[in-house]
């Protein structure tokens, strides 16, 4: 697994997001502007702006226009997962040659790799699509 430029960024933002209280519409909070987030995380605006499009997208964030503006979660921190940011804005999770693992195919003496990329796949969602947001929030630990 590469942890890119933009999935760090990704999920320093929806950190940020989290923190400032800005979700679901139920609980109380701010929402919080592109440039704030960008100047507090030292985040490219311009770089962070394609990032929060694709987060929206995704269905992870809300964008409130006007002047009182910015951002907030479509769903508790609790409910959003590590994996589920970095799904929305890298693709697949493991990649074999640019490739999802999936797709990794060999033949005769190197025909067991695709099982070990699909393994470290595996290995890798397991542990993405346990911590949460609030877990990171609070740094609870999500597996041993």
């Amino acid at each position: 697994m590469f942890v890119s430029a933009r999935s760090d960024y990704a999920l320093r933002a929806m950190l940020a997001v989290a923190a400032a209280g800005g979700g679901d519409g139920d609980r109380a909070g701010e929402l919080v502007k592109a440039a704030s987030l960008a100047e507090v995380q030292g985040i490219p605006l311009s770089f962070l702006q394609g990032i929060l499009l694709d987060l929206r997208r995704a269905g992870l964030l809300h964008s409130h226009r006007g002047a009182d503006g910015g951002y907030a979660l479509t769903r508790p921190p609790e409910e959003i997962t590590v994996g589920d940011v970095l799904r929305a804005v890298g693709g697949s999770l493991t990649t074999v040659r640019g490739l999802p693992a999936e797709r990794a195919d060999y033949h005769g003496v190197a025909a067991g790799l695709t099982d070990v990329w699909l393994a470290v796949h595996g290995a890798i969602a397991t542990v993405v699509d346990s911590t949460t947001l609030a877990n990171l929030l609070t740094r609870t630990p999500t597996t041993s």
